[in-house]
């Protein structure tokens, strides 16, 4: 199966780290005219330029809980690809419900869930215009059961923007536009991330790859794959679909 994006222009938003930045080479290497957004540019600023592939990668900042930077991004080019990769825990740390304030909670929703929406409203008129386009999320495992990370906003973040992909496919697929989600399972890809493994006890650390059917961590990589499948042209019949990749067969 060859999957090329030549002269396609790919939206990757969140695209600073692990596997937002996996994605924005995948596409890259493979033809794509790659828009590598986030609110952190510097570590994506070695990317930019073109390759041998006929692809290329601008940067270009943005913040998901802005809508006018979100349209500045969105006005830039007719995007035929949008990947929401943007989200994460924002530095918080798993507490009692009754401690965790309104604010934090919205914090992680928004850039979880309503930047997806954000982002999806600002690239769904001119993906109609051509009658064709691919909105790809990156939710999670958390999105699918509960959260390792303790953190009920991020849990019901995830989950709510596995029903926005539900309920836009079924807007937005008359007019040739699919809409899906990848769900990662866990990964130490961040430093929220980073942080969460090292609280773990030894002995949490020392079975959890016991309890993946595969007997390894996932790597940006695997991700990235799934992502450039959902955003190809062997997949232009599946919409409003979940696909985990948790290296095991249940979420």
């Amino acid at each position: 199966m060859l999957i090329a994006f030549n002269g396609k222009r790919i939206l990757v938003v969140g695209a600073a780290r692990g596997i937002g930045q996996a994605i924005v080479r995948a596409f890259a290497t493979r033809g794509g005219w790659v828009t590598a957004a986030d609110l952190m540019v510097d570590p994506l600023r070695e990317l930019a330029g073109r390759d041998g592939t006929g692809g290329t990668i601008q940067v270009h900042k943005i913040d998901v809980t802005e809508s006018a930077s979100i349209d500045a991004v969105a006005r830039s080019a007719a995007f035929d690809v949008l990947v929401y990769v943007a989200g994460g825990v924002r530095g918080q740390r798993a507490q009692p419900i009754e401690q965790t304030t309104a604010e934090a909670f919205r914090d992680i929703v928004d850039v979880n869930l309503t930047g997806c929406f954000l982002l999806a409203r600002a690239v769904a008129p001119a993906m109609k215009a051509k009658g064709d386009g691919r909105i790809v999320t990156i939710s999670s495992r958390a999105g699918l059961a509960t959260s390792l990370t303790g953190i009920p906003s991020y849990a019901a973040a995830k989950h709510g923007q596995i029903g926005l992909v539900k309920q836009l496919a079924q807007e937005l697929s008359p007019f040739g536009i699919t809409v899906n989600s990848v769900a990662p399972g866990f990964m130490v890809t961040s430093p929220d991330y980073e942080r969460q493994w090292a609280g773990y006890s030894e002995e949490f650390r020392r079975t959890f790859i016991d309890r993946i059917s595969m007997r390894r961590m996932g790597t940006p990589d695997d991700i990235a794959h799934a992502v450039l499948f959902l955003a190809s042209d062997y997949a232009t019949w599946i919409t409003g679909q979940v696909l985990p990749v948790t290296g095991s067969p249940i979420a």
